[in-house]
């Protein structure tokens, strides 16, 4: 998918439909000139949904939409006639979707299934017809309710990718071009940071029947929590993820262990919840390096997490690898 129609973050003005007034009228036909109350309900203001599509894997159709209005219900009528309902607004959006308050960044619903159908913002409730307020001692009620004001809201829609696997490193760390050997997807690869602005999603399978989905999210850099590199913006994607694989390249400037534990504070300074996913840790780039360099740099492992040395150049324990995250997905 070209990164341009990659959209994840949409910010748009809603307003669910008012309910329609009540009905004061009262009977009137041959020889009744002074009938009894009739008057009828207003109808219901349309509510606004979002409906779960599978076949949606971004927000690009909603890009360009900048308000979203749901039909005010129809007034009441004499005869006891109920007004029309307002017309509802569904919108179709990908799984993984997030609905915020622009003003407060409350969570208002979140789309995660694919049989999802939430009201985002309900319609208001019609207005009683003076026909509802008739009592014994109140023949003739002379007035009726008003329906009740429609929500208008700016509200966020933001996508998190929905996958098995996140891959989580540093710029130029080789996620790309994992990604690109283990399933079919197609990342850009270059031999520059930020060559992928977009997650990347790929299915990878790991025997005939067995499959998952890894996602390659965009490389992170440090203070990503802070919002630097457009970080909250690739963090986010991570929430969706099943488990992690932290990918750290041989030739880092770097320890493992160090940027190891940068990653892992990235993750836990955006949300601490996130260190509660399984986590594999992959070096990358290994055909760079002989046995004794390999035996060297696996002393320095973080010891709380498996740890494997691959190469997506040679293949080198890519099969072991797909194994590993398969047990650890099935655990």
């Amino acid at each position: 998918m070209a990164e341009q129609n990659f959209v994840d973050y949409v910010k748009i003005l809603f307003r669910s439909g008012k309910g329609g007034a009540g009905s004061v009228h009262f009977y009137r036909g041959p020889g009744i000139p002074k009938g009894g109350p009739d008057g009828g309900d207003g109808g219901r203001g349309g509510s606004i949904f979002l409906k779960a599509d599978p076949h949606e894997w971004t927000l690009l159709s909603l890009r360009y939409t900048k308000h979203v209005y749901a039909g005010d219900g129809e007034p009441g009528r004499g005869g006891l006639k109920t007004g029309a309902d307002g017309e509802d607004v569904i919108l179709r959006v990908p799984l993984g979707t997030v609905a915020k308050d622009a003003e407060t960044g409350e969570v208002l619903l979140e789309i995660t299934e694919p049989d999802d159908c939430k009201v985002l913002l309900p319609g208001g409730r019609g207005g009683k017809g003076n026909h509802f307020f008739k009592t014994a001692t109140r023949q003739t009620p002379r007035f009726a309710q008003p329906g009740e004001p429609g929500i208008e809201k700016w509200i966020v829609l933001e996508l998190k990718v929905l996958a098995d696997v996140g891959l989580v490193g540093f710029p130029n760390a080789g996620k790309s071009t994992l990604l690109s050997v283990l399933s079919a997807a197609k990342p850009k690869i270059a031999d520059y940071p930020f060559t992928t602005l977009t997650p990347q999603l790929g299915i990878v399978e790991v025997r005939p029947g067995c499959s998952f989905v890894m996602a390659d999210i965009p490389g992170i850099i440090e203070g990503a929590h802070e919002g630097r590199g457009l970080g909250h913006r690739f963090l986010r994607h991570i929430e969706r993820n099943s488990a992690l694989l932290f990918l750290i390249p041989c030739d880092t400037p770097r320890t493992l262990q160090q940027e190891y534990a940068i990653l892992l504070n990235e993750l836990q300074q955006f949300n601490p919840e996130l260190l509660d996913k399984p986590r594999l840790l992959a070096i990358t780039k290994a055909d760079l390096i002989d046995a004794e360099m390999e035996a060297m740099l696996s002393e320095t492992l973080p010891a709380s997490v498996p740890a494997l040395f691959i190469s997506s150049v040679t293949g080198k324990n890519l099969q072991a690898l797909k194994d590993l995250l398969w047990k650890t997905l099935n655990a």
